[in-house]
């Protein structure tokens, strides 16, 4: 699950990363000293009308290049075209259409986004910040070692055990995979932020410099960023299998679990299933990774199939006797909510599969564990991906 967009304005640059739109450039001057020194102006106290007025003056004053995540990403992959993978499934393109935008969880992160304006959304898109945070998870937080989940920890605890369960659970070689966080307050690191930034966009130190002084003084006097604890920095959960990236070395297969998406499920209700649920799908994609599942082209029926299989996964072993061993009604009710995230994109490369398809995969799931003759008994990851895909043309009939 990659849910950056729920808020079309705020994730427009996002957009232009992933579907491949342009964008012009409108000045081609670069960051200078004089220009650094008029992020200054926002350290003041004031009301919210005061912050507003002196964001919409530094907007005005700066003579400086749009930062173009179509433009700088692209050459990176030009550049390093075995990270394109990587790109991909870290971020998928948020653009298909939904087939219900008002959902509880939209609705939730858009009560959160109600105090934006437009300002607000012109400087998170233009610094990059939105994509920060998710980068950073991915290529820099590659041990376990101080690992804490939720902006104070909170997540911690079950997100642990259910991790340390799921690779009893299931037969893959898992002791190589690791889980981090994805916290937002990376954005008030100069030092990871200037890292970022110079992978992404290609910036010289100075540049990035720039940048990075200009996200942490908007993060310190902008209170709707929260200081980096805003939702929607860390609306994210994925799964990457382990690459190469020169000069930093291997990264390790991981699953990347942000704050933001752990506390909107917990803000509409569901914050005691919704962790394990997550995770759980998540690790899905592992089996996938390890069983050499993933086709070797995109398109939305693969992309389709995946997904409703790591559905499958996440609801057989939520629902198993010997796995979470929840209560199917409570997980059902949850899964409800999370699928409705899904989309009706049916054309496009990211589609996830419709919400009545998703629960049909969980439902067929729980009714594999429930109806077993070996009460107990859990199925090899290869015995299962075989029961799905013999089940998966009556699971798209839905």
């Amino acid at each position: 699950m990659r849910i950056l967009s729920l808020y079309a304005a705020v994730i427009a640059v996002c957009l232009m990363l992933l579907q491949g739109c342009t964008k012009e450039e409108k000045l081609n001057q670069s960051p200078n000293s004089s220009q650094s020194k008029s992020t200054n102006g926002l350290r003041k106290t004031g009301t919210a009308a005061d912050v507003s007025a002196r964001l919409a003056s530094l907007r005005s004053s700066l003579s400086l290049p749009e930062h173009n995540l179509n433009t700088h990403v692209s050459n990176l992959l030009q550049q390093h075209p075995e990270y394109k993978s990587v790109v991909l499934q870290a971020l998928k393109a948020p653009g298909a259409p939904v087939c219900n935008s008002n959902t509880p969880i939209r609705q939730w992160l858009n009560e959160q986004l109600s105090d934006w304006d437009e300002n607000t959304i012109f400087f998170a898109s233009i610094t990059g910040m939105l994509d920060f945070p998710t980068y950073d998870a991915l290529l820099f937080e590659n041990s376990e070692a101080g690992q804490t989940f939720g902006i104070n920890g909170e997540y911690t605890h079950v997100l642990t055990k259910t991790f340390k369960d799921l690779k009893r659970f299931w037969d893959i070689q898992s002791a190589d995979i690791i889980m981090v966080a994805m916290h937002g307050n990376m954005l008030l690191d100069r030092d990871r932020i200037i890292r970022i930034d110079m992978i992404l966009y290609g910036d010289s130190q100075t540049d990035a410099e720039f940048w990075a002084d200009l996200i942490i003084s908007l993060m310190n006097d902008v209170p709707q960023y929260r200081k980096g604890d805003h939702p929607i920095f860390t609306f994210n959960a994925f799964a990457q299998s382990s690459f190469d990236f020169p000069p930093y070395g291997t990264i390790p297969s991981k699953i990347v679990m942000g704050d933001g998406i752990l506390d909107g499920y917990t803000g509409i209700g569901y914050g005691d299933v919704a962790p394990q649920a997550v995770l759980a799908h998540e690790f899905g994609h592992h089996i996938q990774f390890q069983l050499n599942l993933y086709p070797s082209t995109s398109s939305p029926e693969n992309t389709r199939k995946m997904e409703l299989m790591a559905d499958a996964f996440s609801a057989y072993y939520l629902s198993h006797a010997r796995g979470a061993s929840m209560q199917w009604k409570r997980v059902k009710q949850f899964l409800q909510v999370f699928f409705n995230i899904g989309d009706c994109g049916f054309t496009n490369v990211n589609h996830h599969g419709t919400p009545t398809q998703r629960m049909a995969s969980a439902e067929w799931a729980y009714q594999v564990a429930d109806n077993a003759q070996k009460q107990g008994h859990i199925l090899s990851s290869s015995e299962f991906v075989s029961l799905f895909l013999a089940a998966y043309p009556s699971i798209l009939a839905h």
